[in-house]
């Protein structure tokens, strides 16, 4: 069943086209990652499913309910979490979600103890009765998380979730997402894609308004050729990076940290010279070579050489 479906939206505002022809269906209790650039009509898109904003064209359905006709039944089935989400701060904790509660319709008392399970789900537990402006901004983007799901919606829009917390946030925050599958449709908009690979099945990608792609992130990796070598060495692999320097088939490298273990990454032009040709060179470098293999395409190559091509063509 459809939980989310859009036909040719469209929103400018006046010359300005934030969002241009947009379609897409996102099944229930899945979770979908929304990916775009900066600017790239994300936040606009979310605003126009939850009802915040009027579309200039097109129709759009969420959990049943034509958001166009701005149907009042639409906020209950609906939880929003926007990137900077507001609070009255002279509440604490657990005085604003009883508060949220009562305000969907929950008995007080049935507030409080819904109040009591978030408050222990997003792990703001030891923090409950202190009033909401003394949280630091991550414990305030979890908090607007407890918020989005106080009534237990049927979709729950998430608006940029983890970009202000710290590592430790960030990943509580993404458990809790994972956690939700099944039980809501999880729509995540963001720029972070790693984030989006661990938590979402399908995945769309938007640039200035339109929609590049979309489907699951397998599908989009199957039509994409890998080109990108992971190499492994015991060794700094500088003299690696200067072997490949100026080569005619070596597009970029780089160094990433996979659990706690340096990657040199080569994207390549020709797969097939590169598999001669690197190891020899790490050979003749004079280095131990522990690991090499063409990598599967990240989201985040598929991201890069999809978004570049529109950005060539305009």
């Amino acid at each position: 069943m459809e939980a989310i479906r859009c036909e040719n939206l469209s929103k400018y505002f006046g010359k300005v086209i934030a969002v241009d022809g947009l379609s897409l269906i996102v099944d229930q209790g899945t979770a979908f990652g929304f990916l775009g650039p900066n600017g790239a009509g994300k936040t606009t898109t979310l605003r126009l499913f939850t009802g915040l904003a009027e579309p200039t064209g097109g129709r759009m359905w969420v959990a049943g309910e034509d958001v166009s006709g701005r149907s009042l039944q639409l906020r209950s089935k609906v939880g929003y979490l926007p990137e900077s989400p507001a609070f009255y701060g002279w509440m604490t904790g657990r005085e604003f979600l009883s508060f949220t509660g009562e305000l969907y319709g929950l008995r007080l008392k049935d507030a409080k103890a819904r109040a009591g399970e978030l408050l222990d789900q997003v792990n703001l537990t030891d923090a409950a009765d202190r009033k909401v402006k003394g949280y630091s901004r991550g414990m305030q983007q979890r908090l607007g998380l407890a918020q989005a799901l106080v009534h237990r919606p049927e979709v729950l829009f998430l608006d940029e979730p983890a970009s202000a917390l710290d590592l430790m946030g960030r990943r509580d925050m993404l458990e809790t997402m994972v956690s939700l599958k099944g039980q809501t449709t999880v729509f995540v908009s963001t720029h972070i894609l790693a984030d989006v690979e661990r938590v979402c099945d399908h995945v769309a990608i938007i640039n200035q308004g339109k929609m590049v792609t979309q489907g699951s992130i397998e599908e989009l990796r199957a039509h994409r050729q890998p080109t990108v070598f992971e190499v492994e060495v015991e060794e700094d692999p500088g003299p690696l990076a200067r072997s490949l320097a100026g080569l005619p088939w070596v597009k970029s490298m780089d160094t990433i940290y996979r659990k706690d273990r340096q990657v040199f990454r080569v994207d390549v032009s020709d797969v097939d010279v590169a598999k001669r040709e690197l190891p020899r060179l790490a050979y003749e470098s004079g280095l131990t070579l522990l690991r090499y293999e063409l990598a599967s395409a990240s989201l985040e190559d598929i991201f890069m050489e999809l978004v570049g091509e529109q950005e060539a063509t305009v």
